[in-house]
Formats: structure tokens, sequence, C-alpha cells
């Protein structure tokens, strides 16, 4: 059986990998490549999001009746990603190699710091308390379409 500790941690690991060859391909400064590349890197990012807030924090939050725990500063890291992801777009409309890249490592840093609270304690208690209901929510995830 698939877990959510799985599925979003490889999740993660797809749009770092997106991540990475967009930094590449702006360094290049190919700006028609890079306009394509951010598209599916900002669509898989928001896809990602919206997995986790439509569908697992909901459940979660049903399960635990936590609403203002764990979740809750998942939301606010996701909207301070989102502010900086809207940034980068920015910067890659006007061709700002340099601005860009200033924000790349913000956006890194925070990636990095959420990805590892996510993988090492939240996916790994939504797993425990799901239970046989992990399944349907990773179905459910899967299924969602993108914005």
């Amino acid at each position: 059986m698939e877990t959510i500790s799985t599925f979003l941690t490889q999740d993660h690991r797809d749009c770092d990998d997106m991540f990475a060859k967009l930094e590449n391909t702006v360094a290049s400064e190919n700006w028609n490549d890079v306009e394509k590349e951010f598209e599916v890197f900002y669509s898989d990012m928001i896809h990602h999001f919206d997995m986790e807030e439509k569908v697992m924090f909901p459940a979660f939050e049903a399960r635990t009746g936590m609403q203002g725990g764990p979740t809750q500063v998942m939301r606010m890291e996701h909207a301070q990603m989102k502010q900086v992801l809207e940034q980068m777009k920015q910067d890659v409309i006007n061709k700002d190699k340099n601005h860009f890249f200033g924000l790349s490592e913000t956006l890194m840093m925070l990636m990095q710091q959420h990805n590892m609270k996510e993988e090492q304690m939240l996916y790994r208690m939504a797993d425990q308390h799901l239970g046989a209901d992990t399944n349907l929510v990773v179905n459910e995830m899967k299924e969602l379409e993108r914005a």
C-alpha cells in the first residue's frame, strides 16, 4: 500500500528535480525554455500545495481534531512560497536572471525546511492517524485536477 509519506515525499523530489532543471535553464538564459519550464514548475508546486490543502490536511484535521496545529503552519509556509513564486514569475517575464537567483535561494531554503517538517513529522502523523483511510486519501490526491 502506498502511504501519504511515500506519495508526497516522491512529489517533493519531483518538484526538486524540476526546480534544479529550471535553475540550469535560467543560467543558460534560454528564456523561451525558461518560460516553459517555469510554467511546469509553478504548476507542479501549486498542485502539490492543493493536494495537501484540499485533500490531505482536511482529512488529517477531521480525524485528529487539530485545526490550529501543524497544518496551519504548513498552510502559512505554502503562502510564503507562493509569494516567492509570484516574484520569480515576474523575473522570468523581465528576464532578470540575477534577481531570479536571489529569489531561488530563498525558495530553496523555504522548501528544504518545509519539506523536512512534512516528511519527518506531518506525513508520518497523517499515515498513523488516517490508518486504513490512507489509501483513499492518496487516491483522492492523485485524482485532484490541476488548477
